[in-house]
């Protein structure tokens, strides 16, 4: 019987001998099926059923796919959030998870920071004006500026320092907060302190049930009045009806949110106000990245099915269960 790779995530490079390639060598076989919207468990229970492995977007690896996936073996999952994946289940049925940790950082970092300035000049609104046929335009419809501005970050890990390094020479203060680290190059201030105190606020938390719903309603009423809210994080993370009124009702001025709570948000209230700078979960994904992220999935895939380095598997108790 031939052994079958599932590849869920739509920028693995298939043709790249060190990706596909590799995978396709070691005589294994592809289903190619892209993330394009958001899949139930039983849709992808479906396309799982004989996979070997997977190489996985942000796809719903709950309880009731792996039980249902008796061959799988590894997940490897593009870019390190395991929000979507069921990790005690998946150790107990032997199933090995990995991460591509550290490829996609510098890229995520690149997009908040364009959805920061995109936000304050008023990029997307100034372009319609444009393409409409009109000019520049001053008072209500006039741009913002990011120098001299408090920059708030949540979330100071790699993706948050690569973003205060960025922002550093926009001659801005910036503020952090992290409720797991201790110290920092900026000053690491309480949550309400910074909402309250910032002018633009980026998100890069994992999505955990500590940070599920953890910008709320009471949250986003005590941010700054005119503030911006940027998200590269995960959708829900955010309360995104909350936002919505806040933004309509004009005490922010402004977000720029690269995630959603349903992915792809469609016709939700949110995508269809004109001071929000949308795009569809690309904040990680970038030539280089997509690249690194391919081959790391790759060589995850074939260490965990006929051996090889397994640092990258976040649950190694799968493999001892595996074993034995």
């Amino acid at each position: 019987m031939s052994e079958t790779v599932l590849v869920t995530y739509g920028g693995f490079t298939v043709e790249d001998p060190e990706s596909g390639g590799a995978l396709r060598a070691a005589g294994l076989e592809l289903r190619v099926r892209p993330r394009e919207t958001d899949r139930s468990p039983d849709e992808l229970a479906e396309l799982t059923a004989d996979a070997v492995a997977a190489v996985a977007d942000a796809d719903p690896f709950d309880a009731t796919v792996l039980r249902r996936a008796p061959r799988l073996r590894v997940i490897a999952r593009t870019g390190v959030g395991l929000d979507s994946i069921d990790l005690e289940a998946a150790t107990d049925a032997g199933i090995a998870v990995t991460t591509t940790p550290g490829v996609n950082n510098e890229t995520v970092a690149d997009h908040a920071l364009a959805l920061i300035l995109a936000t304050l000049r008023r990029v997307v609104e100034q372009d319609a004006i444009v393409r409409g046929g009109g000019w520049r335009q001053f008072g209500a419809m006039g741009a913002w500026q990011l120098h001299g501005a408090t920059v708030g970050i949540v979330g100071y890990g790699a993706i948050g320092r690569a973003v205060g390094r960025r922002l550093a020479g926009f001659g801005v203060e910036i503020l952090a907060h992290d409720p797991v680290i201790a110290e920092a190059d900026v000053p690491l201030v309480a949550l309400d302190d910074l909402l309250a105190r910032s002018d633009v606020v980026s998100l890069h938390l994992p999505l955990s049930p500590d940070t599920h719903g953890l910008i709320d309603a009471a949250r986003i009423a005590a941010m700054k009045p005119g503030a911006i809210l940027v998200n590269t994080a995960r959708g829900p993370i955010v309360d995104e009806d909350a936002l919505a009124d806040a933004l309509e009702r004009g005490h922010l001025r402004g977000a720029g949110l690269d995630v959603f709570a349903i992915e792809p948000p469609g016709a939700r209230r949110i995508a269809g106000l004109p001071n929000v700078t949308l795009s569809p979960h690309v904040g990680g994904i970038s030539d280089v990245s997509n690249l690194a992220m391919s081959r790391l999935a790759a060589a995850s895939v074939l260490a965990v099915l006929h051996g090889g380095d397994t640092s990258r598997v976040v649950n190694p108790d799968a493999l001892r269960s595996r074993a034995g």
